[in-house]
């Protein structure tokens, strides 16, 4: 039964007003205030912003952590070696439709697309829908097309991406059919100016209705309704003749894709978006779900392949991200909606050479979608705790490659060592850690089981909790230990759970904490005898995103989640008493991706989130079992979006540029510096009394360790 926990109020402490005061702001595209740019990886890319001239810029190249301020600064950055078989950072995107890139994974494409580093996208159906490339007023004159609108679309796209890579939407392609290893072919546009930036079209017919019953669409070719769907070419595309792919097919295509271009990194959308509780109707649409699930199904087979980087996933929310906050910025959100407008072919120019149209006028309509222009969402992947101290003074910080749990460790003396991985397939992106009361650390995550992908079988498919632990402090990680789903069955929800959060109490007994797909907070706690009692629902309605959870110096922990409209919280009074909550903590809504941890002081935790529409951080510090209020507004920053990772004295974020940018965390006479690092990393930074870590595109550990704590000028 939820329990109100009483707020105890009181004025504001140092702890509660002393954080970040950014007076850095964004105009025109560049940082002008306080900002230093980093060459700390060399990586090329137009969005270093060096160019900046406003008062207080540092130059380009200066070394983080150079400023003075109260809290600790950063050193010099290291990366991790390259791996056997990378020749740097290559980006693959996995998409059902034309569009759904730009409306879901943007602005990380035009950032991708800048760095100087080949990308490709796959578009897995025609996009055909029903043939008309009309705004609605126009629909009834409108002779239906399937092969000219998905030209029409191809053409958009081909503009979009033209116009973000090179400032011109004509910049011409180079078009030519290809084998796939499904035994078709696929076209493969290459832009003629940048090479290394490629669109790969399918063409497979797409299911015509967000949630219809449709019989032939990658849907009902999952389940086994039908044994082959039939292509849906486009209008001019080179392929020169029609074809069918089975299951297996679809996944042998795509696996194929993944060996021809060996990304490091692949973004692909969301494949268990959960299910209306009205309707019981996926939340997203069904090609979007199921073209995620076959590219996570080629996934697992590339894996196998031998000699090939390794890779790590990106998730992205779709549909249902209509009705969560905005996460982007004023100006990153209007250079999205650019790029949509160009793909609509709002500005009427016919520069495609085409008849069939040069863009998407049923977007033209609605270039911002539904509120998709001005957000960006990570399905999961957004800890910001997977690097901890373990007993014997070493670091060790974890991520996931191929499928499989990778875990670079710092000895006490000595530099990074690793990946290696843990053997084991199937782990999703946002795995966290613990540190255990007698030295040894535990990482948790979630696993993903299909069955039935070869044939004509139902194409199971189910994700579940799953931990592992070192078996000595310092030593080697055991077998995973599966921990179970809260949820009832995939049909029922799509296997919607978050990424966990984890407590442990002080005899080493862990909490572990999900949202489940009726979007409420649900636990499973390790009992002495080191087996789980069942799940239970802790309450809470409208939870989304990732909880996340923190102790304080005193044992107590809590857990934070949050709702479209304020956060939750959960707080365990004393050390071995059960969470008690729901309580709504009265802040104001957030982008939903939330950090925790102890505050500065050690009273309490300090929560960190984001204010909607602007990428400015907010901080608010929690002691006992009530909020401190009021919460720190911290304005100005360097936008971006994502979780803001807070450590010892300092800070870490995603910036608007899509770099990693650092600050001291603490207030000087000028205001603090915020530093970019010049590469693009996947997941969530962490930022710990040890340093600051982020996993790059290219599967490496970039670190810096912290600095001696400065005095204040």
């Amino acid at each position: 039964m939820p329990v109100r926990l009483r707020r105890r109020l009181r004025l504001p402490s140092r702890r509660a007003t002393v954080s970040v005061v950014v007076t850095a702001v964004v105009a025109g595209g560049a940082f002008a205030g306080l900002l230093s740019v980093t060459g700390a990886s060399r990586t090329p890319s137009a969005h270093a912003a060096p160019e900046a001239k406003g008062p207080g810029v540092r130059a380009a190249g200066v070394e983080a952590g150079t400023d003075a301020g109260p809290g600790r600064r950063t050193g010099p950055w290291t990366v991790t070696p390259e791996q056997p078989g990378k020749g740097g950072t290559s980006v693959l995107q996995i998409v059902a439709h034309p569009d759904d890139d730009l409306f879901f994974m943007n602005p990380d494409i035009s950032q991708s697309l800048r760095s100087g580093n080949p990308l490709t996208s796959v578009y897995l159906t025609a996009g055909e829908s029903d043939g008309v490339n009309a705004r609605p007023r126009d629909v009834a004159a409108t002779t239906p097309d399937k092969a000219g609108y998905a030209e029409a679309r191809q053409n958009g796209i081909r503009a979009a991406y033209a116009e973000m890579a090179t400032g011109d939407r004509t910049s011409p392609w180079d078009r030519v059919s290809i084998p796939t290893a499904g035994g078709a072919a696929a076209e493969l546009d290459t832009l003629r100016a940048l090479p290394r930036i490629g669109l790969v079209w399918v063409q497979l017919r797409e299911a015509g209705s967000t949630s219809g019953d449709r019989p032939h669409s990658m849907n009902g070719l999952w389940h086994g309704r039908i044994g082959t769907l039939e292509s849906q070419r486009s209008a001019g595309t080179p392929v020169a003749a029609d074809f069918g792919y089975t299951k297996d097919q679809v996944v042998a295509t795509i696996t194929g894709l993944l060996d021809r271009f060996r990304p490091t990194f692949v973004r692909m959308q969301d494949p268990s978006p959960g299910t209306d509780p009205r309707t019981g109707r996926a939340k997203d649409h069904q090609d979007h779900l199921y073209g995620a699930r076959f590219a996570q199904a080629a996934l697992a087979r590339y894996a196998e392949l031998p000699g090939r980087p390794r890779v790590g996933v990106q998730n992205y929310l779709g549909y249902p991200t209509s009705a969560l906050p905005h996460t982007l910025d004023p100006e990153t959100a209007g250079a999205k909606l650019k790029t949509l407008k160009t793909y609509a072919w709002l500005d009427g120019v016919r520069d495609c050479g085409t008849i069939a149209g040069c863009g998407d006028l049923k977007v033209a309509a609605r270039p911002a979608g539904r509120g998709w222009a001005q957000t960006v969402r990570y399905a999961r992947g957004t800890s910001t705790s997977w690097v901890q101290r373990d007993g014997r003074g070493g670091l060790n910080a974890f991520s996931v490659l191929d499928g499989q749990l990778a875990a670079w460790r710092m000895p006490a003396r000595g530099g990074w060592q690793g990946p290696a991985l843990l053997p084991g397939g199937g782990m999703d992106s946002g795995v966290t850690s613990v540190a255990l009361p007698d030295g040894r650390i535990a990482v948790y995550g979630t696993r993903t089981t299909q069955t039935g992908l070869t044939g004509t079988g139902t194409g199971g498919y189910r994700r579940e909790v799953v931990t592992t632990a070192q078996t000595s402090s310092g030593g080697p990680f055991g077998p995973w230990r599966p921990l179970g789903t809260p949820e009832r069955d995939d049909a029922s929800g799509t296997s919607d759970i978050s990424a966990p959060a984890v407590t442990v109490d002080g005899a080493g007994l862990a909490t572990v904490l999900l949202r489940d797909s009726h979007h409420r907070l649900t636990a499973r706690e390790q009992r002495a005898d080191g087996g789980w009692g069942p799940w239970a629902v802790l309450g809470g309605t409208d939870v989304y995103g990732d909880p996340v959870a923190a102790t304080d110096g005193e044992g107590r922990s809590y857990v934070f989640a949050s709702t479209p409209r304020t956060v939750l919280v959960w707080a365990r009074p004393e050390p071995g008493a059960p969470l008690r909550g729901p309580v709504r903590t009265g802040l104001p809504a957030t982008t939903l991706a939330l950090s925790a941890g102890p505050a500065p002081d050690g009273e309490g935790v300090r929560l960190w989130f984001r204010k909607p529409s602007s990428g400015d951080l907010r901080s608010a510090d929690f002691s006992g079992a009530a909020p401190v209020s009021p919460f720190t507004e911290l304005p100005g920053g360097v936008a971006g979006f994502g979780p803001v990772s807070g450590g010892d004295g300092i800070l870490a974020v995603r910036s608007r540029t899509g770099f990693l940018a650092t600050a001291p965390h603490g207030r000087t006479a000028s205001g603090p510096v915020w530093t970019l690092e010049r590469f693009l990393f996947s997941g969530a930074p962490d930022a710990g009394p040890d340093g600051v870590a982020a996993i790059g595109l290219d599967g490496r550990l970039h670190w810096t360790p912290a600095g001696p704590t400065s005095t204040a000028p």
